[in-house]
């Protein structure tokens, strides 16, 4: 016969009362030790069911009283220290959840630091080295029949993973490192992997279990957005263990499965980060976005469509995992076709930033890599579609970054689907370009590390180098001969690195001649040296620069290239620039009224822009600071210095008489006190003050007003950002001159037309020249003659810098409004009574 339940309970009820009364050391170490043998791994005879009933219904209670006795003076009746191991030992052997419980309580109810609150802080910690985490855990994972355990598991849930705010606010100072989250967190994942094998021993024993407890454990870790901390150190351990168990495959696709779905989007996301690998993810994750709405879209749209802050290696990790599987595949072909279709959506390039349009072209070569050429075939009509409407649109904008991703995304699709004639484009080999095209390599079936276009670099390498070897290898020689003797290595070989060409024609002396050279001759020689000495005859010959300015500016803006000079282009605006500074009016008017005509492509209407900015720029510096033409290097350069005279070569060489006679009695006087070297400045008139109307007026006239072939509000986004650009860089030149003020009030007329524009690089050439407004126009006038214009464009700018879908938009509008709060800054004390 068993005893009754009676037995236990009295038992319980004799060592409380004996804890709370006696003093006596050994009476108290006899009473804890017949108690010992209840405790689920103590060893010793107890009555049958005595310890199950002692672990549902009395051992809480029992371990609060042990809390209650806990004190210096308590703990030092064992002067051995057994009463207190004995003590501990109740926490640390006992049900891991209700010891956890008591051991929270007990902490949290615990007032103000004290000794109690420090040795329940250091049990505590002892708990946790002990594995005892893993043993809370893996009971929960058992079929559980306790009464009220629904309310016990989210009481556990909430104290596990609050275990850091807990500590941290009631230890505050005095808490210990083992409750940092940096610490308790991966020391938290590694007792879920201890508790996931426990669950595994369990299967293959043939006994049923669940990973419910864990896996709302982790979900509630990776909402408080610690994902790193514990998925840092579970992700590599499972990569492990399910790399040849099916039987962890699957308790690892229940943990995932089980997660709460507001955790889902948490934990996914957290696994995609961590997983280095698609098969990996695919071994974790199993089928669950198929079986799972919320996972489904989280990997298929959140993940791609509503955030771009992760990396590549996450993008590879993410789409390969759905292109590894049957279930999974079509859910990757229908990404793909969306990310088209947000790529090819013209809105989308307008109002999207530069990163995000990146990171979606990125997850298209992506897409692109992992899907075969059958399956690429049987939507190769959707794919052209798309592939066409956002080469459109991408080539219209008027950001350089944007072309070039339509360009490489373009061409890639092109060689997918049409592998016998791709498309092909020209722009510029960069790191961004190395690396979109490395992306479109298939990595299912060849090397991921292999780079884009490896095979092919490797014979046009061997080709290079098999040239190199056949141009320097010396001719063979019969065996026999005196080729050694005739050897002549020990020379030194003759510098002739100064050494010219020796052309038949000679260069023209005169501006007429070159126009009449540039414009009917047929000797190429003669054409080319032309183009090469005209900057120079400009400058040394002002005054019949002046007589034919118009002339040859007419001949120089409709100039085309006959042969590849180098530098034809450089040569070119240098020309343009060198006759506009010589005769400034009568050139820009001419320049400014050719821009809005008929018949002009839009690389000359921006080349007349970019010669007005630098003209500009050469009459508003002052004499002394200006610089000879640039004869050496035609293309090394775009934007220069030209002087207002040159002199002869022959001259240089000669040293004025004058200056050495100076040097001569500098060098014979003696001072006895010397002060610091006084260098008087070349002072001069801003030549761009008389003529910055020329300049800039005309240029705002007729821009609303398109023609047959140029409509800047329209098409010609490219040509109206320029414009911008232009008129801001003419308002900045003209700082400190009488025209200001009216070229100030126009220019933000202008800029409040259109200041709403959808083009990027339009509305950075509009925040550019407000900015330059506020650095040109004088404060004074700025607060006097456009006050309403500043209100306006004061709101505009706060609203710019903070809904602007562009960063460089947003930064130069919050440079706009510091300069208006300096302004302000400074006008405070005058306008003060």
């Amino acid at each position: 016969m068993y005893p009754s339940q009676s037995a236990v309970r009295l038992t319980v009820q004799e060592a409380v009362h004996i804890l709370k009364s006696s003093e006596d050391a050994g009476h108290l170490l006899s009473t804890l030790g017949a108690l010992k043998p209840y405790l689920g791994g103590a060893e010793g005879t107890a009555f049958p069911g005595g310890k199950e009933e002692f672990a549902t219904v009395h051992f809480s209670a029992f371990l609060r009283c042990l809390v209650s006795k806990l004190s210096p003076s308590w703990l030092e009746l064992s002067p051995g220290g057994e009463l207190e191991q004995l003590w501990e030992s109740f926490f640390l052997e006992g049900p891991a959840d209700q010891a956890f419980l008591v051991l929270m309580e007990a902490i949290e109810g615990t007032a103000g630091p004290s000794f109690r609150l420090m040795k329940m802080a250091q049990l505590l910690a002892t708990f946790l080295s002990k594995g005892r985490m893993a043993a809370l855990m893996e009971e929960h994972c058992q079929p559980q029949k306790k009464p009220g355990f629904p309310l016990l598991q989210e009481t556990l849930l909430s104290k596990v993973v609050g275990l850091p705010d807990h500590l941290g606010n009631h230890l505050q100072q005095d808490n210990l490192t083992q409750f940092f989250p940096q610490n308790y967190f991966p020391l938290l994942g590694q007792e879920a992997v201890r508790a996931l094998q426990a669950v595994v021993d369990f299967l293959r024993g043939g006994l049923d279990c669940s990973v419910f407890f864990v896996s709302q454990v982790l979900g509630r870790v990776c909402i408080q957005g610690r994902q790193k901390e514990i998925l840092g150190v579970l992700v590599p351990q499972l990569t492990m263990l399910t790399q040849d168990s099916c039987l962890w495959q699957r308790v690892c696709w229940h943990l995932v499965e089980q997660v709460p779905d507001r955790a889902v989007e948490a934990v996914l996301t957290g696994l995609v980060e961590a997983t280095p690998r698609p098969e990996v993810l695919s071994r974790l994750l199993g089928n669950l976005v198929v079986k799972n709405k919320k996972a489904q879209f989280v990997m298929t749209r959140k993940l791609l469509f509503l955030q771009y802050r992760y990396t590549t290696p996450m993008l590879q990790s993410l789409l390969g995992y759905l292109a590894m599987d049957s279930q999974r595949q079509p859910l990757l072909i229908q990404v793909l076709k969306e990310l088209l279709e947000t790529w090819g959506n013209s809105s989308a390039v307008r109002h999207t930033p530069l990163v995000q349009q990146r990171y979606i072209s990125t997850a298209i070569l992506i897409c692109l890599a992992y899907l075969k050429e059958s399956e690429l075939q049987d939507i190769r009509d959707e794919l052209l579609a798309s592939m066409m409407a956002g080469v459109k649109c991408r080539l219209d904008s008027s950001l350089p970054p944007v072309r070039r991703l339509g360009m490489i995304v373009a061409e890639v699709i092109s060689s997918k689907i049409h592998p016998e004639g791709p498309l092909k484009f020209q722009y510029e080999d960069d790191e961004l370009s190395c690396e979109m095209l490395t992306l479109a390599t298939p990595r299912l079936a060849g090397d991921c590390s292999s780079e884009a276009g490896g095979p092919s670099l490797a014979p046009v390498a061997t080709e290079r180098s098999e040239q190199t070897m056949d141009s320097s290898a010396p001719p063979a020689q019969p065996q026999g001969s005196d080729s050694e003797l005739d050897s002549d290595d020990e020379f030194t070989p003759y510098d002739m690195s100064g050494d010219k060409e020796l052309k038949s024609s000679k260069a023209p002396l005169y501006i007429r001649d070159c126009i009449e050279a540039l414009t009917t001759s047929v000797d190429v020689e003669h054409w080319e040296a032309a183009l090469q000495v005209l900057e120079g005859l400009i400058y040394r010959s002002p005054e019949a620069t002046r007589e034919v300015s118009v002339e040859l500016a007419k001949v120089l803006l409709h100039l085309e290239e006959k042969t590849c000079v180098a530098g034809f282009q450089q040569l070119r605006q240098r020309a343009l620039v060198a006759v506009t500074v010589k005769d400034p009016a009568q050139v820009a008017k001419y320049l400014t009224s050719q821009f809005y005509s008929l018949n002009y492509s839009l690389r000359q209407r921006m080349d007349i822009l970019d010669v007005l900015t630098l003209a500009a720029q050469e009459l508003s510096r002052p004499r002394h600071l200006q610089r000879p033409p640039q004869n050496s290097s035609p293309g090394s350069v775009t934007q220069y210095s030209p002087a207002l005279a040159i002199s002869q070569p022959g001259d240089a060489a000669a040293p004025d008489w004058r200056v050495v006679v100076e040097e001569r009695i500098r060098s014979k006087t003696r001072r006895f006190s010397k002060g610091c070297p006084w260098q008087e400045l070349s002072s001069s008139p801003n030549e761009f003050n008389s003529v910055a109307g020329y300049f800039f007026f005309p240029l705002l006239q007729h821009f609303d007003r398109p023609v047959v072939t140029f409509d800047l509000l329209g098409d010609d986004q490219l040509v109206l950002g320029r414009l911008t650009h232009t008129l801001g860089s003419l308002m900045y030149l003209a700082v400190n001159t009488t025209v200001a003020v009216p070229m100030g009030k126009a220019l933000l007329e202008f800029v409040w037309a259109l200041r709403f524009h959808v083009d990027t690089y339009v509305r950075r050439g509009l925040l550019s020249a407000v900015s330059s407004v506020f650095l040109s126009v004088p404060t004074e006038c700025l607060l006097e003659d456009l006050p309403d214009e500043l209100l306006e464009a004061r709101s505009w700018l706060a609203d710019v810098a903070e809904k602007d879908v562009d960063e460089d938009c947003r930064e130069l509008a919050v440079r706009a409004l510091l300069l208006l709060e300096r302004f302000k800054d400074k006008l405070l004390p005058i306008s003060s009574p």
